[in-house]
């Protein structure tokens, strides 16, 4: 009997990475998705036996009853996402990443589902206190902003859940992401600057002193299954930054590695000394726990965006369509 898999917002730019993962590797797939942005990226997917989909917001408590009926797993990434996005509709900010992801576990609870695997975020670490050192899962967190505020209260509540509920909570703090996926978003550092240079523009950067960590969308579909197939006893209840110390990136660094694909391309650099966000990350835990490993790094993430943009497989990169905000 195939093991089966809730994936909550599946229909979105990591989700429709993931569930043909999921699917590749022998599970059988629910989405959940109100379809915000639409269903094309799952489209293709009606044809899959193995794939369900039902329509569904998880503000509402009877429609994730329905969608997790005869579910193994649960893997919670439905979102309002992004800074910009939650600063523009806080109100519904709250209620869907924090409200709603608190509602998803408690029925997941009651009804007797294995693992509940959610999508938090390394912006959960803010701002280091010390420039030259790396955080980890046992750093402060100094959440920056509603988005990550959301994340870090979720991820509160299923730490402190009783140790003997028979769902088991495991968090992944998702580094930054980027790369090709069946929903393409261009409002994201490493895809937006390749594309503004592919396109032959000048790129203009802002604070390109900050440090972020970078993580391409197959590998944090990797860290979920990752999880999925471990032993529970090594991940529930417990907390995992998702990516690899090698590649934390400031802007310029990565505005230098675009260069290498793209020379003479033109960039200006605008002075920003205060930006909320900044913070190197250590993955020590989850390759050591979980023997995880990234498949991809930021210069392969670079070539395919080049690829897509230069050789036309979307006529109109900078159509609203492939932004979050």
């Amino acid at each position: 009997m195939k093991e089966s898999v809730l994936v909550s917002g599946g229909a979105g730019y990591i989700g429709s990475v993931l569930v043909r993962l999921l699917l590749e590797k022998g599970y059988r797939v629910r989405v959940l998705d109100k379809l915000s942005f639409g269903g094309v990226p799952i489209l293709d997917l009606l044809n899959n036996n193995d794939f369900e989909f039902v329509k569904g917001d998880v503000r509402n408590a009877g429609e994730i009853r329905m969608a997790m009926q005869g579910m193994d797993h649960v893997v919670h990434l439905a979102a309002i996402v992004g800074d910009p996005a939650c600063a523009k509709q806080p109100e519904l900010a709250r209620e869907v990443n924090l409200d709603g992801s608190r509602r998803m576990y408690d029925i997941a609870e009651e009804l007797g589902l294995k693992r509940f695997v959610f999508a938090s975020t390394c912006s959960n670490y803010g701002k280091m206190e010390d420039p030259e050192s790396f955080v980890d899962e046992q750093s402060q967190l100094s959440p920056v902003s509603l988005y990550a505020e959301t994340k870090v209260a979720v991820e509160e509540y299923l730490l402190s859940r009783p140790q003997t509920n028979r769902c088991k909570p495991t968090s992944l703090r998702f580094s930054t992401v980027y790369g090709l996926s069946p929903r393409p978003r261009f409002d994201l550092t490493v895809n937006e600057f390749t594309k503004e240079l592919a396109l032959g523009r000048e790129l203009v950067v802002f604070g390109e002193q900050f440090w972020r960590p970078y993580c391409h969308v197959v590998d944090l579909c990797r860290s979920v299954l990752a999880v999925l197939e471990a032993d529970p006893a090594k991940v529930a209840f417990d907390v995992f930054n998702v990516g690899d110390t090698s590649e934390n990136y400031q802007k310029q660094m990565i505005v230098e590695e675009i260069v290498k694909q793209l020379p003479g391309s033109r960039i200006r650099y605008v002075s920003k000394n205060e930006d909320p966000r900044d913070y190197r990350v250590s993955f020590g835990k989850i390759q050591e726990r979980l023997g995880f490993r990234i498949s991809k790094t930021v210069p392969d993430g670079i070539r395919q965006i080049i690829q897509v943009v230069q050789d036309g497989f979307i006529p109109n990169p900078d159509a609203a369509e492939y932004r979050n905000s």
